[in-house]
């Protein structure tokens, strides 16, 4: 008869081999979508719907055609940071995190699927379906996350985030190189159909792909049992368990504090990767070519580099091993200002770097943060988290721009990112994790 202690711990080992799925498989949204085909095919959309001037006139509201995508993340950044509490409050309440995964993660990719499938000059539809899969594979994260403090022990939370973060964007470079194959077979006229449609089946091959490989996951999470069952409508339940969370919040300094500091820094995360490209181009005089191929180098480095991390924060501590990265941060951004234009080597050097602290960045901030979870409570605590990461992404893109208008130079604009990652080095220096961990009523591991 096998030992029940071996049962529990195989049953976890496929739980955590599940739960990396989700990170495979989303992925194909973020880099297929978001980071590549989403933005230039919206914007195709309603340059074929723009009157003379170059305007469309969503809900009677007059936006230049090139403006709508930027102004579309806005507001998705609006709602999630609205609706991820309210998720995340209800997953807690009830216990059935497989559903609400389920419910977010089919709901987003069906988004997707239809907004490749939008064509001529049907932005406003083309807008709505790329606003509700952005809001649903936030909402999908929350309970995606809120999974690793019962899947993993304190112990090895480091190791598991970052393999899954490692898996996450090598299932995506997968996906956005066959796709970026297609897209430039097309371009050269070695397929039968245009660019355009080749945008269009790349943007639904990465809804596909989410849909399919979250089945994984789905067959191997298993749900446990809510904390305090619901009273009364669940939706209301959830209401008051978030008024609770809150309170529990404002008791918890060094956890505010710990996401003050991620708020910053990761805010120069995601500006770098929002913002390479125009630098990229605009700055430097690379080729379009020369920027595909640093946008895939970041995701195979970034593979490697989650995984590096991982290693090296159950030797040294996750919080030393992030700070360390910040520190990479900071001389990449240093070094980008001396980047010569018409240089691909020194570009791809730069590429390698930022992708060797990409990964490991966001994973192992995602494990320390478990520790600061409360028990029953996670996927609430982990919806602040993902405000902190998706709903003020507004901050470091005004920055860039401000940097820009004032000195017309988008070197200036890469550098004034710098104060980001320095102001976030000092708060999550000031950051007693372990006193964290208490304030959540957990036991911190021997390194953290």
């Amino acid at each position: 008869m096998r030992d029940p202690i071996a049962r529990r711990a195989g049953a976890r080992t496929a739980e955590q081999r599940g739960w990396y799925w989700y990170d495979w498989a989303n992925s194909a949204f973020v880099t297929t979508v978001v980071t590549v085909f989403g933005g230039r095919y919206l914007t195709k959309l309603a340059k074929a719907a723009a009157d003379s001037n170059g305007y469309v006139h969503p809900i009677g509201v007059h936006v230049r055609a090139g403006s709508l995508y930027p102004y579309l993340i806005s507001l998705s950044a609006l709602f999630q940071v609205l609706l991820m509490p309210i998720v995340g409050a209800v997953a807690d309440r009830t216990g059935r995190r497989r559903r609400l995964l389920a419910l977010t993660a089919f709901l987003g990719a069906a988004s997707t699927v239809a907004f490749g499938m939008v064509s001529g000059s049907a932005y406003a539809l083309g807008g709505l379906f790329f606003l509700v899969a952005s809001v649903a594979f936030a909402c999908s994260i929350v309970v995606y996350n809120a999974f690793l403090p019962d899947i993993a022990g304190p112990g090895e939370r480091d190791r598991v985030s970052s393999r899954g973060w490692g898996f996450g964007y090598l299932g995506g470079g997968l996906l956005l190189f066959a796709n970026l194959v297609l897209y430039q077979s097309a371009e050269a006229g070695s397929l039968p159909f245009t660019p355009g449609a080749a945008a269009q089946i790349s943007i639904v091959s990465a809804g596909l792909w989410w849909a399919l490989f979250t089945l994984v996951p789905l067959a191997l999470l298993r749900d446990r049992p809510a904390t305090a069952p619901p009273a009364g409508p669940t939706l209301t339940a959830g209401f008051r368990q978030l008024r609770t969370t809150l309170a529990q919040l404002r008791l918890a300094p060094m956890t505010l504090l710990f996401l003050a500091a991620y708020l910053l820094y990761n805010e120069g995360v995601q500006t770098v990767i929002n913002q390479a490209s125009v630098f990229a181009g605009e700055e430097l005089r690379l080729l379009d070519t020369t920027i595909i191929t640093a946008v895939l180098l970041v995701q195979f480095v970034a593979m490697a580099g989650a995984w590096l991390l991982g290693l090296l924060a159950g030797r040294f501590g996750a919080k030393r091993v992030v700070l360390a990265s910040l520190v990479v941060w900071t001389a990449a951004l240093t070094y980008a200002w001396f980047v010569p234009s018409g240089a691909p080597g020194q570009f791809y050097l730069l590429a390698a770097l930022v992708g060797l602290v990409l990964g490991g960045t966001q994973a192992l901030s995602r494990s320390l943060f478990s520790h600061m979870t409360r028990d029953g409570r996670q996927a609430e605590y982990f919806s602040f988290y993902e405000i902190a990461d998706q709903g003020t992404s507004w901050l470091g893109s005004a920055l860039f721009g401000l940097a820009f208008q004032f000195t017309g130079s988008y070197r200036f604009a890469i550098v004034s990112l710098l104060v980001f990652f320095v102001a976030g080095f000092v708060l999550l220096a000031r950051t007693d994790v372990r006193r964290a961990a208490a304030e959540a009523g957990n036991a911190a591991p021997a390194r953290l």
